[in-house]
């Protein structure tokens, strides 16, 4: 990591190991007890204006945790709507 990216991420106070909260949405509707794989990961559902359902997931996860979640998501063919740091929000 270079002095300019070391400089912006101490100002974010983020970290690549460093646990945040995360909110995800997805088009589609997992079934609740897929999260069972993934520790205090909270579940919910909206319909959209659309007609369809969104899929929110939030949890606490580490980048290698959180890249890992975004990959299993599209392996299971579900669209990505968002993905939103909750951290700011925690403080």
């Amino acid at each position: 990591m270079n002095e300019q990216q070391k400089s912006y991420s101490n100002q974010m106070n983020f970290s690549l190991d460093e646990p945040i909260i995360y909110q995800i949405q997805i088009a589609g509707q997992l079934s609740e007890t897929w999260t069972d794989w993934v520790d205090n990961l909270d579940c919910q559902f909206e319909n959209h204006p659309s007609g369809f359902t969104i899929t929110i997931l939030t949890g606490c996860f580490d980048q290698a945790g959180l890249m890992g979640l975004l990959r299993r998501l599209y392996s299971l063919g579900f669209p990505l709507i968002s993905v939103n740091c909750r951290h700011q929000e925690q403080t």
